[in-house]
């Protein structure tokens, strides 16, 4: 999944692709690098950022999107309102994207459930500006699976289909680096709920601290896409469903060579898979395993 941030206040990003005629390029320019999907979000979610309109999100995003779907890009949109999830859905995005989970809007379950599409829930405690507050547990792993097995029975009441859900740890939302590594370490407990992975570990600051040894990530976020190729591939070998990343080749090269050394070198030349967007949407999630999980 290659990220689109259409913000001027990203973490890494923000301004680089503010602008309909610039993010489509780009967003062009991921899916001939191997981007699966292009994840287009308008509302930066960096540490201590505020909430915008939902009228300047639609604005900055739905336009994107629907050029991206015209051209034939697989095309996700990374919200928490339901609003911006209807619309982004109705100009051609296959997949919702929300760093809340369905907890900053309580409208998104019913309306993902309308909608029929995948849903990434990710794990969140609290808004940007406050979540760092928040980063506090007694066992990292076992209270984000927990808390996010939660979220899944909440949203399947409202109607959302458990086949279509993606679970995403949300590293660096309400954690500090340790937290993250933990997760990362023990992704496969994550694994483990019966849902398909994401993990978006992309230039965040957690990277830059083990890089530079500095607790404020030390090193510009991108410098640090070496490093996050490396976790891509880690995050892959340890069975991850995607990667959400700003460099698109350098994790796909990555994630290839994860591929490769699994399977003792059968899978040498994947290249980019010829896919329908919403054949690409559909291979994120696993029906079968998701029925069988044990919601708690």
């Amino acid at each position: 999944m290659g990220i689109l941030n259409v913000t001027p206040d990203s973490f890494s990003d923000g301004g680089r692709h503010v602008g309909a005629r610039r993010a489509v390029r780009h967003g062009l320019r991921m899916a001939r690098e191997g981007a699966d999907l292009v994840d287009v979000g308008g509302e930066s979610t960096r540490p201590g950022a505020e909430p915008i309109p939902v009228a300047e999100e639609l604005s900055r995003v739905v336009p994107v999107v629907r050029e991206l779907a015209r051209a034939g890009v697989s095309v996700s949109v990374d919200t928490m309102h339901a609003e911006v999830a209807y619309a982004a859905v109705e100009a051609g995005a296959c997949l919702v994207n929300d760093v809340s989970g369905g907890l900053a809007d309580p409208a998104m379950g019913a309306t993902v459930a309308e909608l029929g599409v995948p849903y990434v829930v990710m794990h969140w405690r609290a808004p940007s500006r406050e979540m760092d507050r928040h980063a506090i547990y007694r066992d990292v792993v076992g209270e984000v699976v927990s808390e996010l097995l939660r979220r899944v029975d909440a949203l399947v009441a409202a109607g959302v289909d458990p086949g279509r859900v993606i679970l995403d740890p949300g590293l660096g939302f309400a954690k500090h680096a340790a937290h993250d590594w933990r997760l990362l370490a023990e992704l496969r407990t994550v694994r483990a709920a019966g849902f398909p992975v994401l993990v978006g570990a992309s230039r965040k600051r957690f990277i830059g601290a083990a890089l530079s040894g500095r607790a404020d990530g030390g090193t510009a976020p991108r410098a640090r896409d070496a490093a996050t190729a490396a976790v891509s591939a880690l995050a892959a070998a340890a069975g991850a469903a995607c990667v959400r990343v700003h460099d698109v080749r350098s994790s796909l090269h990555a994630v290839c060579m994860a591929a490769a050394w699994a399977d003792g070198g059968r899978t040498l030349s994947p290249g980019v898979a010829r896919r329908t967007p919403d054949e690409k949407c559909a291979s994120w999630v696993s029906p079968e395993k998701a029925a069988s999980a044990s919601l708690r």
